[in-house]
């Protein structure tokens, strides 16, 4: 099916907020020339932030954008569930810019399944991918995050705080890191560093577009109905994303806020209101 009508469909991106990022540096795992992690690059990068990008490809096409920012750039190619490449990555970010303002756990993959027909290696690949990735980075992370004003950015799912089928492993990775957030928001406020995540809806990003072919325009329909104002694009997530990282959202923490979607009970209110 054509994707290309509802990517149309989907308003401009908010405009950064110019210097809100000058002289801090993000960390940001799962940066691809595609995606939420790169989108997320660009949007600190165009207001003034430096960035070192994590992924398992060199996203050419990303650094070549971010050049174009002048605040500096490294990437890493590092799978997150190695400990070495971890270490790897710390390293050449405190190489190139001396310290880390905000980290942003990003690298994600899913895999939708029944849960008896789920093959072992898997849910234990999503574990270590979504959420023993994430922790071990944070874990390492933590002791060069500035003290006060570090942020931990979270990226987690709508599929954490509401169930679907097929879902249960991948939904069970993202619950995780939203409890990881609320419990270590509580744990490294004394040290003036907030820890927050975002739950985003559907967005088009390849990790969406892989199922396109499969989908009719019913399904696309029904998809659309679960998203009030309608599917979003990556710089919808990073948008958000920039605004908890940034002073704006300095009394924030240990929160998980959903995009694109809304906590619903669907009552037929149509058969039930009068005129």
């Amino acid at each position: 099916m054509d994707i290309e009508p509802q990517m149309q469909a989907q308003p401009a991106p908010v405009p950064a907020v110019a210097g809100r990022f000058a002289g801090k540096v993000a960390l940001i795992t799962g940066s691809s020339d595609r995606g939420i992690g790169g989108e997320t690059a660009l949007r600190l990068a165009s207001e003034g932030c430096a960035v070192s990008l994590v992924s398992l490809h060199r996203p050419e096409k990303l650094l070549k954008k971010l050049a174009r920012h002048k605040q500096g750039v490294v990437h890493t190619v590092a799978d997150v569930t190695s400990p070495a490449d971890l270490d790897r990555v710390i390293d050449d970010c405190m190489s190139e810019f001396g310290k880390i303002d905000v980290l942003v756990n990003n690298a994600g993959i899913e895999v939708a399944s029944p849960l008896e027909t789920f093959e072992a290696d898997q849910w234990r690949r999503l574990l270590d991918v979504n959420l023993t990735g994430a922790i071990a980075l944070t874990q390492k992370a933590l002791p060069l995050l500035s003290e006060p004003g570090g942020v931990i950015v979270n990226v987690a799912s709508a599929l954490a705080l509401g169930g679907c089928s097929g879902f249960t492993v991948y939904s069970a990775t993202k619950a995780a890191l939203v409890g990881f957030t609320q419990s270590l928001a509580w744990e490294v406020a004394p040290r003036g560093i907030r820890v927050v995540a975002v739950a985003p809806g559907l967005v088009h990003t390849p990790m969406v577009h892989k199922h396109a072919a499969k989908l009719t325009e019913d399904v696309w329909k029904q998809i659309e109905a679960a998203h009030p104002l309608g599917m979003g694009r990556p710089h919808d997530v990073a948008a958000a994303i920039a605004f908890l990282a940034s002073e704006d959202a300095r009394w924030i923490t240990g929160i998980t806020l959903p995009l694109g979607w809304t906590f619903a009970y669907p009552l037929p209110t149509h058969a039930m209101m009068g005129p």
